[in-house]
């Protein structure tokens, strides 16, 4: 079968290469994969995974073949990936707990989209209270941001949208975001939750923003620049400020099922910025990396 693996060559970060058929093992379901979701992170990043290995964490597909042992949806079942390593082949063995299946009214392609990014910003979301509380999305144009803007503001959030540039800014107010800024000089508010995909000095910034009591999760570093902070800005007084890593790779069945069905409601919006054929898998990367998309990218396995 046909599958994307990883290329540490210059022609990479991803290739085509025709790879050995999933074999699952009785606890997992074998998915005919339709639509895969493209995460900046995995194709940036690509030297941590190794040459020739099936690449890829977010797509959707039908159920062919259940689990053996009885666990997961039945054969026919259409479902959404996330999190589910070597995901980006036509066919793949996946455990149960990495799936979430897709209610009707949900287009397949837009639950490929969900993975990574939505169950990162709910994650992220889900670590206090915000109905009232000043939060702040930083890179909310992206993947993760689009999620984060939307759910932020279902939880009541006054919402803060900072996008690199003005042209980045299109649609998130009509997503939720409160305020879209396109630089943080000047801000006064402060904010109680700041969830951060840009890393760098923004984080700095951020960090004379935060209110007592408040936290930035770093769930990215999209920027590739160091954060520095000057001499005692570290110290205070008050309620503790805090900043938090992100690495949650547990299974993430129960969060796509919330999010698919928060889809299904009319709840929430698959940022979907750019689709086409996984063909086209090589267009699709360089316009990624030049931050030419707002919101995910989902090509179709044909």
């Amino acid at each position: 079968m046909r599958a994307l693996v990883v290329d540490h060559g210059e022609a990479g970060p991803v290739r085509f290469a025709d790879v050995d058929e999933p074999v699952p093992a009785d606890d997992e379901a074998l998915v005919e994969i339709r639509h895969i979701g493209l995460n900046f992170g995995e194709l940036n990043y690509v030297h941590q995974w190794p040459a020739g290995a099936v690449h890829g964490h977010d797509a959707a597909g039908v159920v062919v073949r259940a689990a053996a042992d009885g666990s997961g949806p039945p054969a026919g079942t259409r479902v959404a990936l996330g999190m589910s390593a070597h995901a980006w082949a036509e066919r793949v063995a996946v455990s149960p707990a990495s799936l979430g299946t897709v209610p009707e009214g949900v287009e397949l392609a837009d639950a490929a989209a969900l993975g990574i990014a939505g169950v990162t910003a709910l994650r992220v979301l889900r670590k206090r209270s915000l109905l009232a509380r000043d939060v702040l999305i930083t890179g909310a144009s992206g993947g993760v941001g689009h999620f984060a803007v939307q759910l932020a503001a279902l939880a009541g959030a006054r919402v803060t949208a900072l996008v690199g540039s003005p042209d980045r800014a299109a649609g998130l107010r009509e997503l939720g975001a409160d305020t879209v800024l396109t630089d943080l000089a000047g801000t006064e508010c402060r904010f109680d939750l700041v969830l951060d995909t840009v890393g760098g000095p923004l984080v700095a910034q951020a960090w004379n923003l935060l209110a007592e009591g408040g936290t930035i999760h770093v769930v990215g570093y999209s920027s590739g620049q160091d954060t520095t902070f000057p001499s005692g800005v570290l110290f205070g007084f008050g309620a503790p400020r805090s900043i938090a890593t992100y690495g949650d790779m547990t299974p993430t069945s129960g969060e796509l099922t919330d999010l698919l069905g928060l889809m299904a409601a009319g709840k929430l919006a698959a940022p979907v910025g750019l689709r086409g054929g996984w063909q086209d898998v090589g267009d699709a990367v360089r316009a990624l990396f030049a931050r030419t998309v707002h919101g995910k990218i989902v090509l179709d396995v044909v």
